[in-house]
């Protein structure tokens, strides 16, 4: 008698056709039976529906690619300097601020506490501020200078060239060797100075880059996607571009310059609002090398409200396509720079574009769900599903294994977020899109900074509605691209296509999330504004609280 593995082996086998054709029958692939005649519309929509998916896909496989870099070069990690300071040397600490007047004095005071020798330090606060900020900032510097410290207080009339242009101005009056720059938001450590200025001993070293940290990571839901999302970017992104000799970029803030390698590069400049990053690039290219030392955590404050998060998103979009307009041209024409290094800078600078494209892909996707159910499952499972599963799934793997590069015991909570991490993701393309095609058509904008509220835990509450934004048009666009989204959700459950519809749900819950939030938050905003709360008007800001 035959045995049941037996019998399943011929059933499988080329008498019965294989499991292949099994499959492909029995799920009516209209294509390859002729039921289905490929036309000229259905054509027009299919080639950009999968010139789209495959464009996502690469950059989903460029994630992939620095997941491997980064553990392929795991041992070359930044070792201690070789040599240490016998004198240390003059620094200054650059502090650009606008309108911060809630963190000032949290900065100020962290600066002040640095140990390093009062004699070879130099602290500028440079305002930009236009409020109450001005009197805030002057007192605070007043009052540390006052006790012994460095520190003197330089305020510009105007935000010509913005953080790039107060920087600028900053080292005109600058006496120290090396540049260290913090933003309104940061709290450096007091030993940060003494960890990474010893490695400036090398003589080829332009920039030390120190890992970003969160004081407010368990704040609420959101700031935890948040510190998913940058730290994705500051363990694997910089890990892997470091480990690898490749490009990669200053944060512009929590890093120390050689003041000469900003002068060969040519200064700061402000033609971008990734100041940062195009500078990185301009002293790369002169041959200089930089150095990232991810054990050096320096704390920051993450936006604790969705407006706020989006902007400060638009902001990096906008300029990372300023600067690829800029520097690639330049870049790609360098005999001396190989072609690994030049696609990676590509990938690099670039990566930004997917978010029209997944605009483009939102108004594809149903009518192009139609056209793919009537050729056939078959297809669609051998063909769309990896493409999606490229663009989307490389997302997971590549925030997971950054997560568990830092709590290797507690990594595997982050898989709650996920679901969150990716929507959110995919819910920013609005306005990101919007940035995007500002910086292809060359569309100015001033540099819109990202608010603070000195947020530390969940005790605080935002107060001052004065630095709130606003929420615009964007939020509506998103909730109706919600909703577009859930109708193809319930297509696709009618057809019984339910390999797809988890995916299409990020897209519904991603675009709600970030509608609804900006919308409540705007909402809360104008009621403040309106005089129904009070609460600003009690928050401290004076010198000291």
């Amino acid at each position: 008698m035959m045995s049941a593995a037996s019998s399943l082996l011929v059933w499988l086998g080329p008498a019965h056709g294989g499991l292949v054709n099994y499959i492909r029958t029995q799920w009516l692939d209209r294509t390859f039976t002729g039921v289905y005649q490929l036309n000229a519309f259905d054509l027009s929509l299919l080639i950009p529906y999968f010139t789209v998916l495959a464009v996502l896909a690469f950059y989903g496989f460029h994630r992939y690619v620095l997941v491997y870099l980064y553990f392929k070069n795991r041992g070359k990690r930044a070792r201690e300097p070789r040599e240490r300071f016998e004198q240390l040397p003059l620094v200054t600490v650059q502090l650009p601020i606008f309108n911060e007047q809630y963190v000032v004095d949290r900065l100020v005071d962290a600066i002040c506490k640095l140990e390093y020798p009062k004699d070879r330090l130099e602290i500028q606060l440079l305002d930009d501020s236009t409020d109450e900020t001005v009197e805030v900032a002057r007192a605070v510097v007043e009052r540390y200078a006052a006790a012994g410290n460095p520190i003197v207080y330089l305020h510009r009339t105007n935000r010509h060239g913005f953080k790039a242009g107060a920087l600028q101005e900053g080292m005109a009056a600058a006496r120290g060797e090396f540049i260290a720059i913090f933003d309104a938001d940061f709290v450096p450590p007091p030993d940060f100075l003494l960890k990474t200025i010893h490695y400036f001993t090398d003589s080829g070293l332009a920039m030390v880059q120190t890992r970003w940290d969160y004081i407010n990571r368990d704040y609420s839901f959101l700031t935890r996607v948040e510190s998913i999302l940058l730290d994705g970017h500051f363990v694997l992104e910089h890990g892997a571009r470091f480990r690898s000799e490749l490009f990669f970029n200053f944060n512009g803030t929590a890093g120390v310059w050689r003041r000469r390698a900003i002068e060969e590069a040519g200064g700061w400049q402000h033609d971008t609002l990734t100041e940062d990053t195009d500078l990185s690039y301009r002293a790369q290219l002169c041959g200089w090398r930089f150095l990232y030392l991810p054990d050096v955590a320096c704390p920051s404050e993450l936006p604790v409200e969705m407006n706020a998060f989006k902007v400060q998103q638009a902001r990096w979009a906008k300029g990372l396509v300023q600067t690829s307009k800029k520097i690639l041209p330049r870049l790609m024409r360098r005999r001396d720079v190989s072609w690994h290094h030049k696609l990676e800078a590509w990938c690099h600078l670039t990566a930004n574009i997917s978010y029209p494209f997944m605009i483009i892909l939102c108004a594809l996707l149903l009518p192009a769900m139609i056209v793919r159910f009537y050729q056939g499952w078959f297809q669609m499972l051998y063909i769309d599903l990896p493409l999606f599963i490229a663009s989307t799934m490389s997302i997971s793997s590549f925030y997971l294994a950054a997560q568990r590069e830092l709590f290797p015991r507690t990594w595997w909570k982050t898989l709650f977020f996920m679901p969150m991490v990716m929507a959110i993701g995919i819910g920013l393309t609005v306005t990101n899109s919007r940035a995007v095609l500002e910086a292809l058509f060359g569309i100015k904008s001033a540099f819109k900074r990202t608010p603070k509220f000195r947020i530390e835990s969940r005790k605080d509450k935002v107060t001052a509605s004065k630095y709130r934004r606003k929420s615009g048009w964007a939020p509506y666009i998103e909730i109706l691209l919600g909703c577009g989204f859930a109708a193809v959700a319930l297509y696709a459950f009618e057809v019984q296509n339910y390999l797809t519809i988890p995916f299409i749900l990020l897209f519904v819950v991603g675009y709600w999330t970030t509608g609804l939030m900006s919308l409540l938050q705007g909402r809360f905003r104008s009621a403040t504004q309106d005089g129904r709360h009070s609460e600003e008007s009690a928050r401290p800001y004076a010198v000291g609280v």
